[in-house]
């Protein structure tokens, strides 16, 4: 029933209820501050955080970086699939590993890397895997000529927080790759 008599009566006393409420409200002056120059702000903050952030950067880098000798051949054996496991590791985790008890959380693929670019990469999943307290991860190195799949091993044994390596069940990439136990804080869990 808009528009009716009753209505406009009721907005009409609305508004001068309102009016009488309001009669004696001073309006708000308004403190406006010019804004700043974001331009100029960004570039104060990065010039002086510059020298800090490349501080930062490289010791996240250093951290990070670990290095695998081409020169260490590490006496693994022939027959069978490639696969390692470290002393202080119970040779129950390459029976895991083979069966595919682990699920690897991050998988690198290095087909097209060379070994100097491979050592970087492999450096740099090692590293987050345990700083993120990931227990498995799989390293895709491809079939191809072999020169991956023969040097991958040697850099795994180098790496000290590398419990146990195993040739990768077929879900994983077979032959092509290997799933490999990295050392947490807390003991691996069967997924």
């Amino acid at each position: 029933m808009s528009g009716s008599k009753n209505d406009s009566f009721a907005d009409s006393s609305d508004s001068q209820l309102f009016e009488q409420a309001m009669s004696g409200v001073k309006p708000l002056s308004q403190d406006k501050l010019a804004p700043l120059n974001k331009w100029k702000l960004a570039k104060k903050s990065s010039s002086a955080s510059a020298g800090a952030r490349r501080q930062s950067a490289a010791k996240r880098q250093t951290a990070a970086s670990f290095a695998f000798s081409d020169v260490y051949q590490a006496a693994l054996s022939d027959e069978g699939p490639v696969r390692y496991c470290r002393e202080d590791v119970a040779t129950h985790a390459l029976k895991r590993l083979r069966r595919g008890d682990f699920y690897p959380e991050l998988v690198l693929d290095l087909h097209g890397l060379d070994k100097e670019n491979t050592k970087l990469e492999l450096s740099a999943l090692l590293y987050t895997a345990h700083k993120e307290m990931i227990d498995c991860v799989a390293v895709v190195h491809g079939i191809g000529q072999g020169v991956l799949k023969r040097a991958l091993p040697h850099y795994l044994i180098q790496h000290p927080h590398v419990m146990a390596f195993h040739q990768a069940p077929l879900e994983y990439g077979g032959q092509g790759a290997l799933l490999v136990l990295v050392e947490t804080r807390e003991p691996p869990q069967k997924r």
